[in-house]
């Protein structure tokens, strides 16, 4: 496939999820990512994960999946021939990422003007919790803590049981895709010049909300949990079937008419409560009771076909197994599978989520252990991997 960033080296200097991600989508992009790693365990995914016997590897789930593609060097930057190795890579490379706390590379006497000094054309990227400035910059930050203080755990469950924690890293992913972006966009410039780039989870997740964001800023009407009801429309949402639950979308007067049909109710059209969008939604609950008494008559995977061809969207809910395993997954090439010898089985993770010219993105070889490139790409440094 074409790679539109092949050429690009990009130093991946972070850690766990949210810059490991974003170097993730670099590197299936085409760019060449090293992983910059401490001679002492490494990334912390490394250890992370839910085999214990990988995690004692230093080959930990959590770090298999994002770190594919990548190479691996150890550097301790508190070893002056370590800085020195570690220049001399800046020399080379076309981006450098970190996730540290704000003011910690300058400690290191790494900091963006140090490095830019070493390459005038540098984009540094700078992924932390809360941005470089303001009165929390210095305060830990994990996926969880920004879930709940962007407000999203708010609005995640029902009116019974919110707050929510969304049941997959939200706020790392949304931060590294942040990020990846933003870099996409500095090394398209032309002519390229050195950029500082300040990531702040917190603001990533807030911009993505700009629904419940904007209802709020604009309309005055703070954003409420709603379980797993669409703020925007009735009937959408998830209604149980005879054997589990089904999600349908009728966001459209059209749609809920043909769902009138479909069901065999032509009545609900001409129900002061449903006729109209508002009125749904006023009467959420009572038109759910309607559709699920007769939902409940047949299965989900009876009502899914019937309700698409109807021209309702709507579709099952999945576990994840059920979400890899089905062939609209499995035929687009998410899933990239290494038969590799580095883990003594094959090894299967999720790739970029995208397509060029329609192939998926591939990355040549899989993650990498810890150090393994130092040889090749520190050839005059005595790398301490103690």
């Amino acid at each position: 496939m074409s790679s539109p960033l092949t050429g690009y080296r990009v130093l991946d200097l972070t850690n766990v999820l949210a810059g490991p991600f974003c170097c993730h989508q670099l590197a299936h992009l085409g760019a060449e990512v090293i992983k910059v790693e401490r001679p002492q365990g490494g990334d912390l995914a490394r250890q992370l994960g839910a085999d214990p016997a990988l995690n004692r590897e230093l080959m930990g789930v959590s770090f298999l999946a994002q770190n594919a593609g990548k190479r691996s060097v150890t550097l301790d930057f508190k070893r002056p021939d370590d800085r020195d190795a570690f220049l001399a890579l800046v020399a080379t490379a076309d981006v450098v990422v970190e996730n540290f706390r704000p003011g910690v590379m300058q400690r290191l006497g790494l900091g963006f003007e140090t490095l830019r000094e070493a390459n005038p054309e540098l984009v540094y990227c700078a992924i932390s919790g809360f941005g470089q400035d303001g009165p929390l910059a210095n305060y830990p930050a994990y996926d969880q803590i920004i879930q709940g203080m962007a407000g999203v755990m708010s609005i995640t469950g029902a009116p019974d049981n919110a707050p929510y924690r969304v049941g997959y890293p939200l706020a790392d992913t949304v931060g590294g895709l942040t990020a990846a972006m933003a870099i996409n966009a500095a090394l398209a410039e032309r002519p390229r010049k050195a950029h500082f780039i300040d990531i702040s989870m917190l603001e990533s997740v807030l911009a993505t909300m700009g629904w419940a964001v904007s209802n709020l800023l604009i309309a005055g009407k703070p954003p409420q949990p709603l379980g797993n009801d669409n703020v925007t429309a009735s009937p959408s949402g998830t209604f149980a079937t005879a054997d589990g639950l089904i999600n349908i979308a009728a966001n459209k007067q059209e749609q809920f008419e043909a769902i009138c049909h479909l069901l065999e109710h032509p009545e609900w059209l001409t129900d002061p409560r449903f006729a109209q969008r508002q009125a749904r939604l006023e009467h959420r609950r009572a038109l759910s009771d309607c559709l699920e008494a007769v939902l409940k008559r047949e299965t989900t995977e009876y009502w899914w076909p019937r309700l698409v061809e109807a021209g309702v969207p709507a579709g099952p809910v999945y576990s994840v197994a059920e979400a890899l395993a089905h062939p609209q997954v499995r035929e687009r090439g998410l899933i990239e599978r290494f038969d590799t010898s580095t883990l003594g089985r094959p090894l299967e993770v999720v790739s970029g989520g995208y397509r060029f010219d329609g192939q998926a993105p591939r990355v040549a070889s899989p993650p990498p252990r810890l150090g393994q490139d130092n040889d090749l790409l520190l050839p005059t440094h005595a790398a301490n991997d103690e």
